[in-house]
């Protein structure tokens, strides 16, 4: 039997509830593990459900996406992780018929990141993918023998299909990589912490209000439950003794009918099932039965220890103990509950309703802290429309716009789409038009290498695309641009203090995403509606961000030692809205005046952040050894800049000022 020890486990969705309560049980039983837990915090997320371990020296909690591949490749790497489990998922099937798009980006895509970064960082040795029964579709009500590990999958609703998709890429990363991969697929489970859109603890939270207890259909649908408690050791086995390569069912074969339960829950509070219970409309689909044949993981060591009645007992007990745990879950338990983010900023609230199409932060910051109805008020002289929405810069722009009290709405339609930008624009009906999406790489640039197509349709196709839209309408657009379209050569030297101005011709075709940003920056010459801003290895005071040009440099083995053109975002940021209310136009050099080397930063680094910080250099031959892509080096020529706005500082002033001295270690 194979035995396994890990180091270092990261545990995505562990905020959630069986992860919460696998993370909590490893955290406790084994000191010596280091467990970093990975959790956005969705709706159906609570660090309450950590609070166990949140205290313990060997736990780390880390608020993010697993849909970022900057943020997975870059734990992976700083914390050592040897073992990942992942949990992280969009799990409520009534919410997959609603928007099914959203469990294919979460279920689907976020598991394809996380192997991506397996295969690419090389140094994962368990990758555990927890699946659900569901993806083998309904059982026979006759069926004596439960679906075994190598039945064949056939999911029947949006949920489980997106999970059984996961499953395929599990598995071809193992067959092609040689990742180690183990992949469980569990009955349904019930306990404390569970959100209460789910069976057991929305009939108990119902039953504590004295409410009906809804049935979908004619409730005969039959369920196997297992104890949270139980499967937390499951997966314990799993970890620890499970084969690479193997799929372990999860399950029970005591079997009940969903009016079962619910009269077993109207028993515990002395209700009478026949009042209290109310057969509503049906799923679009909702499978019989499934039946699981448990023994492969039986054959490891693990055994269901709980009672159904002890369980239920269990979970009633802690409801009751803790009934404001989630907040106001009213609208979770209506029948058909739905409570989940839409592309692009649409949100589907618990009652089924439709919130606006976009986000806007500031107007409702506004209403609910100056007036007690939460009135918003009149539409402001000034309003953005921001793409980028998931990105670094157009993040940092809309916290900037919530501080000045700006109007901003992110926009939903996709650059390449001119019907939805067309549908955007005139439901915003903005001012301004900020243009921060774009493709830059995953984790960098060498991505765009093998992705070109991709990368045309963001960086060139939809940023044209959206600059005459904005033209058609009369819209200043502010697009942020790069900078990294120059190199140094011999009428601009290192070390010359000479730079390239804004009509200076792109020299440097190193890398297939520069060469996009050169195609389009040429072809936005010809629209008067756009003012393009030339970013530069963009810095900002959040040393914490794996795109912070800082962090990274500080996390390598070695870096090259060049000066540079650099902009501090948290200086030149409130510029470019500044730039809009100008309704400033054409190029400009985005970047503080003046350059800085490697050294020169991490010189600083060293003096206020870390006193024995060390590192290397290599040369630029040594470093296209591991690259793909050429890198550019230069230097911007900031007069232009300057002139606009005196008080710009130098580089190295600003790095002091915004990034080194409010980061400064006692």
């Amino acid at each position: 039997m194979t035995s396994y020890t890990p180091k270092n486990i990261l545990i995505t969705g562990a905020a959630g509830f069986i992860a919460s309560h696998v993370a909590n049980r490893l955290v406790r039983s084994y000191p010596d593990y280091k467990i970093v837990v990975l959790d956005k915090l969705d709706y159906c997320s609570n660090l309450k459900n950590l609070n166990p371990s949140r205290s313990a020296p060997n736990f780390k909690f880390v608020k993010g996406d697993i849909g970022s591949a900057d943020l997975v490749n870059y734990l992976l790497i700083t914390e050592s992780i040897d073992t990942i489990m992942h949990f992280a998922a969009q799990t409520h099937v009534d919410n997959s018929f609603g928007n099914s798009f959203e469990f294919t980006k979460n279920n689907i895509y976020g598991t394809h990141v996380l192997l991506e970064a397996c295969k690419v960082t090389g140094q994962i040795r368990r990758f555990i993918h927890v699946s659900t029964d569901e993806v083998y579709g309904e059982t026979d009500e006759d069926a004596v023998v439960g679906n075994h590990e190598a039945s064949q999958l056939l999911p029947t609703n949006p949920y489980s299909a997106t999970k059984a998709g996961a499953e395929m890429l599990v598995m071809a990363y193992g067959r092609s990589y040689g990742l180690p991969v183990i992949t469980t697929r569990g009955n349904n489970v019930y306990g404390p912490n569970q959100f209460p859109e789910k069976l057991i603890p929305k009939f108990i939270l119902l039953a504590m209000r004295g409410m009906q207890l809804p049935i979908h259909g004619d409730g005969a649908n039959v369920r196997s439950y297992l104890y949270c408690e139980d499967v937390a050791e499951a997966f314990e086995v799993v970890l620890h003794k499970g084969e690479v390569g193997h799929v372990y069912n999860v399950g029970t074969k005591k079997e009940r009918r969903v009016t079962d339960v619910a009269k077993d829950i109207c028993k515990l509070f002395s209700m009478d099932p026949q009042t209290n219970i109310k057969y509503v409309e049906n799923r679009p689909f909702n499978d019989q039965r499934y039946f699981l044949d448990d023994q492969k993981l039986k054959n490891l060591g693990w055994a269901e220890r709980t009672t159904w009645e002890e369980g239920l007992r269990k979970t009633l007990d802690w409801y009751t103990s803790n009934p404001d745990w989630w907040g106001d879950v009213s609208g979770a338990l209506l029948p058909h509950p739905r409570m989940l983010m839409m592309p692009g900023g649409n949100e589907k609230h618990f009652d089924g309703s439709e919130s606006s199409r976009f986000v806007n932060k500031s107007a409702a910051s506004e209403a609910s802290s100056t007036n007690p109805k939460g009135i918003i008020p009149q539409k402001a002289a000034i309003k953005f429309l921001i793409y980028g929405r998931s990105g670094w810069i157009g993040g940092l722009l809309g916290k900037l716009c919530d501080e000045q009290g700006i109007q901003y709405e992110y926009g939903r339609g996709r650059l390449e789409n001119r019907s939805q930008l067309l549908s955007d624009l005139q439901i915003v009906k903005p001012t301004h038009v900020f243009n921060a999406a774009g493709v830059t790489g995953r984790p960098n640039v060498d991505w765009c290498e093998s992705h070109k197509t991709e990368t045309i349709r963001t960086n060139v196709t939809g940023t044209l695309n959206l600059a005459d839209i904005c033209r058609e309408q009369g819209l200043l657009m502010i697009n942020f641009a790069t900078g990294c379209i120059f190199e140094y050569d011999a009428a601009h030297p290192e070390g010359s203090g000479i730079g390239f101005k804004e009509e200076d011709t792109p020299n440097f075709h190193g890398s297939f995403y520069s060469k996009t940003k050169a195609m389009v920056e040429e072809l936005l010459k010809e629209f008067d509606n756009v003012c393009t801003l030339r970013v530069r290895m963009p810095i900002s005071s959040d040393l914490s961000n794996p795109r912070n040009f800082i962090t990274k440099i500080s996390r390598y083995n070695k870096v090259v030692n060049i000066p540079n053109s650099m902009t501090v975002l948290d200086e030149l940021l409130p510029i470019s809205i500044e730039m809009a209310k100008r309704n400033l136009r054409g190029i400009w050099n985005f970047t503080n005046p003046g350059v800085v080397s490697h050294n020169e930063i991490l010189e600083m680094y060293k003096k206020y952040i870390d006193p024995s910080f060390k590192w290397a250099n290599f040369t630029l031959e040594e470093q296209a050894k591991v690259i793909v892509a050429a890198r550019s080096n230069n230097e911007m020529d900031g007069s232009k800049l300057k002139a606009e706005f005196p008080e710009l500082l130098s580089i190295k002033e600003s790095l002091i000022k915004y990034v080194f001295e409010p980061n400064k270690k006692a």
